[in-house]
């Protein structure tokens, strides 16, 4: 009975990290004005009919604090890198000179920026859904042990390290959020 639970711990915890990297990946997505190219790690563009992410068909680079370089490897997707770029709705412009691809970036209006803030709290929060998520599971989990005849007191003390592992998740992640937060509203 006790391995069983230390499993389902174990499987918890590793729930709770994955909900905090996939928070870290899907903020790093999220414009703060300045230009990398994670703004363009999503896109995928159409190879030889094979949907390929952007760095394995071309060099993304940043030029300069608001352009990102596009070069492709082969100078024929550069119509395809384009139409790509266009698809992901960035809200930039891809100029095509022939020979790369650049995206300039516009500066973010106070508008556009409470908008960005808002986008990445909704990701903040689903983050922290999912953390909570995984605690329910892991209580259900230790009830049925309980029913089963698992020794009460032992029970508590996993609810309590539970629950201090989801505290512990919830506060790194609103330490994400306060970081992109700041990030994006700083000019």
């Amino acid at each position: 009975m006790s391995e069983e639970l230390d499993l389902a711990f174990d499987m918890t915890h590793e729930s709770m990290e994955k909900a905090y990297l996939h928070l870290n990946d899907e903020l790093s997505k999220v414009r703060t004005g300045k230009a990398t190219p994670q703004i363009v790690a999503g896109i995928k563009a159409d190879y030889y009919g094979t949907m390929t992410p952007l760095n394995q068909v071309a060099n993304v680079s940043v030029s300069d604090a608001r352009t990102i370089v596009i070069q492709p490897w082969e100078k024929k997707m550069l119509a395809s890198i384009e139409k790509s770029i266009f698809e992901a709705n960035l809200g930039v412009t891809p100029m095509n000179d022939g020979e790369v691809i650049r995206l300039n970036l516009p500066p973010l209006t106070e508008e556009r920026r409470r908008d960005l803030v808002k986008h990445a709290k909704h990701l903040a929060e689903e983050g922290k859904i999912s953390v909570r998520n995984s605690r329910r599971d892991m209580m259900e989990e230790i009830k049925k042990a309980v029913k089963d005849g698992f020794p009460e007191d032992e029970a508590k003390r996993r609810e309590a390290k539970t629950q201090e592992m989801t505290d512990q998740y919830v506060e790194k992640m609103d330490k994400l959020f306060a970081a992109k937060e700041h990030d994006i509203m700083t000019i």
